[in-house]
């Protein structure tokens, strides 16, 4: 959609979310879509409605049920979405994920909206993952740049926190770790597996179960004493096969990279290095977002 002009934006009007706006939402989603995320189902979108994720579970939990509203044009189009809440605890606010085709009058517009309505406090924005996406928290800051620009504009601060990367299925040549176990965990679904040696867990990562063919590497580590012994390579050769076998076509993955200079036990550089020799690729850096009173 072309850049709407200032004189159109003061012909766009804001109401609550309504079912029958179900489909828009669910186009005005997919048009930023990541590669590596799965389409927003009507399921995904009922479970953000509701200030629900499957990530991220006990940060949405200290929210208020979320106001979710839409802009329309005269015509009755929704050309854009965002949903907003308040903590109670520390009563801050949170602009929880909006959409708008990367739209800059749109995007400003929403963003002032949603400012207006939580008032004079400390407003976070991108900060969880909802559940419209797998486990994308933050913005992706070069696929949304209105939206990025229209934050910036409204006063806020970006934090630069993740890499996001991805790669197909089946990765050939990877080496696999010995003595690996594999158990079922919840918190995110999906299997844990560690590699042992004389009873003691050298290695372990987390993968989530595959969504739409596509699998997470949540979390990956070497035991300091285990390290520079390629552990960490072979036990992301195996998590990978295992999501190879549970059906993912494709893998991604968040690396934290945020850590202050200095910050060793944080340090992500040999993590990094890990994915890229294995053939991930990077796709976008996500952000997220303060603007104090």
């Amino acid at each position: 959609m072309a850049s709407t002009t200032a004189e159109a934006a003061t012909q766009l009007s804001i109401r609550p979310y309504a079912p029958t706006d179900e489909a828009a939402v669910l186009n005005l989603a997919g048009a930023d879509r990541l590669p590596g995320q799965p389409l927003t189902t009507p399921a995904m979108l009922a479970e953000a409605l509701a200030g629900r994720s499957p990530i991220d579970t006990g940060w949405w939990a200290e929210l208020e049920p979320p106001t979710t509203e839409v802009i329309h044009d005269e015509t009755g189009r929704v050309l854009g979405v965002v949903s907003y809440t308040r903590r109670p605890s520390d009563d801050a606010g949170f602009i929880l994920w909006l959409h708008c085709r990367e739209d800059p009058a749109v995007a400003e517009a929403l963003t002032a909206h949603a400012l207006e309505r939580l008032g004079t406090r400390m407003v976070h924005a991108f900060e969880f993952a909802s559940a419209l996406t797998l486990g994308l928290e933050g913005l992706p800051a070069r696929h949304r740049p209105a939206t990025l620009k229209a934050l910036k504009a409204a006063g806020f601060t970006g934090r630069d926190l993740w890499r996001y990367m991805r790669a197909d299925l089946p990765i050939a040549g990877l080496p696999h770790a010995a003595h690996v176990t594999v158990t079922e965990c919840e918190d995110p679904p999906g299997r844990r597996l560690e590699a042992r040696e004389g009873g003691e867990v050298l290695a372990e990562a987390t993968i989530g179960r595959p969504v739409a063919g596509i699998g997470v590497l949540w979390w990956i580590s070497v035991a300091p004493p285990a390290r520079g012994r390629g552990l960490g390579l072979a036990l992301l050769g195996s998590a990978l096969d295992l999501l190879t076998g549970l059906g993912a076509r494709e893998a991604i993955l968040y690396v934290d990279d945020d850590a202050p200079p200095g910050g060793a036990e944080r340090d992500r550089t040999a993590a990094n290095a890990l994915y890229d020799r294995a053939g991930f690729t990077e796709v976008d850096r996500l952000h997220s977002f303060t603007r104090r009173p």
